[in-house]
């Protein structure tokens, strides 16, 4: 296991230093490195295995339900990704879309809704996706044209959604889609479609740099009762940012543990790689590559660390997730870059662990928010202070 003396920061309690513990042993155990020719089966394979060792437990809220603990604790959540991602970018995925695709029932699902769906997503026998992006609607959610229009007790669902994780595996789909209440980001709400609906279909794969499941979804005429839209009608914009608001300083755990795995290699790599008779580590332009390496690694780890802790006290983390999210992506990618640069050629053969990390690395920097997209959070959330006190 990496360095883990974060782990005795005040932000966390000594159950978030066992489970961190004891999840990197079972990692060590039970994940496979390489990954196989079948993206969509070894996912698969993934949830089962991470829900019967009790690991999606994690991802679920509510203990009457499957979930670990009454109120989703998201710094176990970080501490989870973290550890998967230093093992293994797939396995991550894995636990995170079965939180992020469950995370709207567990918020705000109704009591049939939470028992018909959730006990399933933590035994790891049904894979969730969170649907929300569109051709033309990503980042600016206000754009959504995929629409539901509500007839008697029945719901019709017309549109597309794409870059859907999980996207073709799924079991079930939270899709969020224009509803007209009002206009903008306040005419949007929330639905449970089951794969199996008849008018859904996933008439595209998409493939990525760092392969898994992903796929576009179509509605054409889908129709599913009134009873699997997820809160009130017009509340799901609110819904798709309650559970944005939870699992995106969980993206940010997740590249602080492709950094600490690239550190770890580079650490490897530079004391042992021999050079001009001695090694790779003896050089001072080696040592302050790793010292800024480390440096940046804490740096982003207090800032999602501390967001996390912020959050699990109940407080408006909108800010502090966007600031963690921001300088923990961003910060990876420069550490992993440093270490395929450490490792030379062989940091660009392919499935070596640098190279894998690379091309896992590039996608956080994008999705559940872009960098630029947290610069303007972040912007938004001070200016609203200014003003504030200015009355």
């Amino acid at each position: 296991m990496s360095d883990t003396r974060y782990l005795q920061w005040p932000f966390f309690e000594p159950r978030h230093a066992a489970l961190a513990t004891e999840l990197d042993a079972w990692a060590h155990a039970h994940i496979a490195h390489d990954h196989g020719p079948n993206v969509d089966q070894e996912c698969r394979d993934l949830v089962k295995a991470l829900g019967a060792a009790g690991w999606l437990r994690h991802a679920v809220g509510g203990t009457a339900h499957g979930g670990a603990v009454d109120v989703i604790d998201t710094r176990a959540i970080c501490l989870v990704r973290e550890t998967l991602a230093r093992h293994s970018g797939l396995a991550d995925f894995a636990f995170a879309m079965q939180g992020l695709g469950s995370g709207a029932i567990s918020l705000a699902g109704t009591d049939a809704q939470k028992r018909a769906y959730l006990p399933r997503v933590a035994a790891g026998e049904a894979i969730a996706a969170f649907a929300l992006s569109e051709p033309d609607a990503g980042s600016d959610v206000a754009a959504m044209a995929c629409e539901a229009r509500v007839e008697g007790d029945t719901v019709v669902l017309n549109g597309k959604k794409t870059w859907i994780s999980n996207g073709g595996i799924a079991d079930f789909y939270v899709v969020f889609a224009r509803t007209g209440e009002a206009p903008g980001a306040r005419g949007i709400s929330a639905f449970i479609v089951d794969a199996d609906t008849p008018g859904f279909t996933v008439p595209e794969r998409i493939n990525v740099i760092a392969p898994h499941p992903l796929g576009l979804l179509q509605f054409d005429n889908c129709r599913i009762p009134v009873s699997q839209r997820i809160g009130a009608a017009g509340e799901g914009f609110k819904v798709a940012m309650r559970t944005l608001d939870v699992f995106r300083t969980s993206v940010a755990a997740a590249a602080l543990g492709f950094a600490r795995r690239a550190l770890d290699e580079a650490l490897e790599r530079a004391t042992t790689r021999k050079m001009f008779g001695g090694v790779l580590a003896d050089f001072q332009l080696t040592q302050a590559k790793l010292a800024q390496m480390a440096t940046t690694i804490d740096s982003a780890a207090l800032l999602v660390y501390r967001a996390a802790w912020q959050r699990d006290r109940g407080e408006n983390v909108t800010r502090e997730a966007a600031m963690a999210k921001m300088v923990a992506t961003e910060g990876a990618q420069q550490v992993i870059d440093a270490a395929v640069q450490i490792f030379g050629g062989l940091g660009v053969v392919s499935e070596v662990p640098v190279e894998r990390l690379y091309r896992e690395i590039r996608a956080l920097r994008i999705y559940e928010g872009a960098t630029e997209v947290q610069q303007l959070i972040i912007a938004r959330e001070l200016l609203k202070d200014v003003k504030v006190q200015h009355g």
